[in-house]
């Protein structure tokens, strides 16, 4: 008989235990969500955010961001975040630099004109100008003058005559010159260069008694003369002042500097 008493209270203390541990499981709705746990107010962290701006897209990945839990938890987790990922703005303008450009304005250029020469004049012009590298800025064009002066040798008796003058000013450093051919008064007279005003060609005539040459005479011509004017276009303020440094070699020249027009 008290074998079966406490065969009873045995398993009334097993179903007892049985109860307490699995009971409130067999209560739950299998289908209910599960409930979140709730927060600790005092184990939240804020987190700062980086603006996309501050991100160096110079490197091939953005900084790490560690998202802390709690102090309890696990060990940090670092997230990588691609530079692909992050918007980039584009660069700001600097604002001094486009008040300068609006300042500044288009750029002008030029178009100048430049004659008149002949002779040796001329030779030394183009010369000068070729160390401008103008290139196709850079042409020609050919005033005629019904009237003029220039500086010549008196008419030659012969062609033999003519070049004993002509190795004469070569070897006084002469170069530029030019035969009268066609017959009459002036056949075989030695031109050493052609103006439109007396003075230039006394000037002329001056340089060469310098040079020794003395049968070198002043006259006026009647018939019509050549010059030359060099004509510039789309030149800037640069190459304008080098053109105006070079007039001041030909004192007799003139300089005309005007804006492109289309």
């Amino acid at each position: 008989m008290t074998k079966w008493i406490v065969g009873l209270l045995l398993l009334a203390n097993l179903a007892l235990f049985g109860w307490m541990h699995w009971g409130p499981a067999l209560k739950e709705d299998p289908g209910a969500p599960a409930v979140q746990a709730a927060l600790s107010a005092d184990k939240v962290m804020l987190l700062e955010y980086a603006p996309s701006s501050a991100v160096e897209t110079t490197s091939r990945t953005a900084p790490a961001v560690t998202l802390a839990l709690s102090p309890a938890q696990a060990a940090p987790v670092s997230v990588s975040v691609p530079a692909s990922a992050v918007s980039s703005a584009p660069p700001p303008v600097s604002t001094a630099a486009t008040a300068q450009a609006k300042k500044a304005g288009p750029k002008i250029s030029n178009c100048a004109e430049w004659g008149e020469f002949s002779g040796s004049d001329l030779v030394r012009a183009q010369q000068d100008l070729a160390t401008l590298k103008l290139g196709a800025r850079l042409s020609q064009r050919i005033v005629e003058q019904d009237r003029g002066y220039w500086v010549y040798m008196p008419p030659q008796p012969n062609r033999a005559g003519v070049e004993r003058k002509l190795q004469q000013l070569k070897e006084r450093g002469i170069y530029d010159h030019f035969v009268v051919q066609e017959e009459g008064e002036w056949q075989y007279a030695i031109s050493l260069g052609v103006f439109k005003t007396e003075e230039a060609a006394q000037k002329f005539l001056a340089f060469l008694r310098t040079k020794d040459v003395r049968t070198a005479r002043v006259g006026e011509r009647m018939s019509k003369l050549r010059f030359t004017v060099f004509v510039m276009k789309g030149i800037d303020a640069d190459t304008t002042g080098k053109i105006g440094v070079l007039q001041k070699r030909f004192p007799d020249s003139e300089l005309k500097v005007s804006a492109c027009s289309n």
